[in-house]
């Protein structure tokens, strides 16, 4: 009885469990809503038309979200790779923070779904216009959180490096990045998940394919479980790439105080 009671307790303790009881809740909640309110079918499905079309077109929208997840990784490895330098830059020269980065927050003003028609017209349709439409999205909350993180190390550790005659590149590699390590992989997180968006928006304007292309072609056929179902597909995505970022940061900076916390946690 004992050890039942603590297999259930460990059950309950696994971080996978509350959130799948939270989706049960939520789904029951929202199939009670229907029920209690008339809601029709053309306004809002059932959870259980939304699973049986999963259950039937689950293989076609796998397959439409095959573009859309490469897409994604595409733009937010873009993202990644220009962001955390362009964060560099920033840091290093005043000159540069003063004259890029107010650029870069006002870039963000401008609506990406505005932008993205320009993108099939200048590359046509195809994954390019996809792919930095995921990019613009994801691009910003890199750079934010990693300028935030270079510039989080305390001055004394600074002073301390410079003392033992360490050059900017020690500096860099012993001091700067392991502090900002953090900072940079929360700014990852929140860009993989804005990078599933900027692929959606990029299939919107300008695709033959992928859960965006199903999404606006459902809306347009009035099938609703269909775009229920689509937009599930896509919340996975989202929850898979943010795992695996999870997993990634889990294994770079074991060290860090969060990482310690989760752990003890656990056990």
């Amino acid at each position: 009885m004992a050890q039942a009671s603590h297999g259930w307790r460990r059950l309950f303790q696994a971080g996978w469990f509350r959130p799948l009881i939270f989706l049960v809740l939520l789904g029951l909640s929202w199939d009670l809503a229907i029920r209690l309110f008339h809601i029709p079918a053309y306004q809002v499905p059932t959870p259980a038309d939304v699973v049986a079309t999963l259950w039937s077109d689950g293989p076609n929208l796998l397959a439409q979200a095959v573009p859309t997840t490469s897409a994604t990784v595409q733009g937010f490895l873009l993202s990644a790779l220009f962001g955390i330098p362009m964060a560099m830059l920033i840091v290093s020269s005043r000159t540069v923070e003063a004259y890029v980065y107010p650029l870069l927050v006002f870039s963000q003003s401008i609506p990406k779904i505005a932008i993205a028609p320009l993108f099939v017209v200048w590359f046509g349709f195809g994954m390019m216009p996809k792919v930095l439409s995921a990019f613009l999205l994801g691009f910003f909350p890199v750079v934010v959180s990693a300028v935030q993180g270079f510039k989080s190390v305390e001055p004394d550790m600074l002073d301390l490096a410079r003392a033992m005659e360490a050059n900017r590149w020690q500096i860099f590699r012993m001091v700067r990045l392991p502090h900002a390590m953090p900072a940079i992989f929360s700014g990852l997180k929140v860009s993989v998940t804005l990078a599933v968006v900027g692929a959606v928006v990029g299939e919107f304007v300008g695709s033959n394919s992928g859960l965006g292309f199903v999404l606006q072609r459902s809306i347009g056929n009035f099938e609703l479980p269909t775009m229920f179902a689509a937009l599930v597909v896509l919340s996975l995505i989202g929850v898979f790439l943010f795992w695996i970022l999870d997993v990634i940061e889990r294994l770079a900076i074991p060290w860090h105080a969060s990482q310690r916390q989760e752990f003890v946690v656990g056990v």
